[in-house]
């Protein structure tokens, strides 16, 4: 099994309001993706970080395999959520490791 997490900040730009409307929409789009993309295990996207945290986000998955997190990174619904993702967060920090 395979742990990937992502952590991000909000973009630049944004209101509250739509940081907050974002947030929903990237938790309801990446958490999705484990009833489409096969080999996902577990998939939470943390919206609500205590005021200690340096990021705003946090995607906390677990894979059956490393092939599996390869899959589902270039998967056509993983790569059209992330676009996403990327369009409204900055600073993308990423740590996988094997369980």
């Amino acid at each position: 099994m395979v742990r990937h997490i992502v952590a991000w900040s909000f973009g630049d730009g944004f209101t509250a309001v739509e940081n907050e409307s974002n947030a929903k929409r990237i938790k309801q789009e990446l958490e999705a993706l484990k009833d489409i993309i096969e080999g996902i295990i577990s998939i939470e996207v943390l919206v609500n970080p205590m005021d200690t945290s340096d990021s705003d986000l946090m995607l906390d998955s677990v894979l059956v395999s490393e092939e599996a997190l390869k899959a589902y990174q270039v998967h056509p619904e993983h790569v059209k959520a992330a676009g996403f993702v990327r369009s409204v967060t900055k600073n993308r920090k990423c740590l996988d490791f094997a369980l």
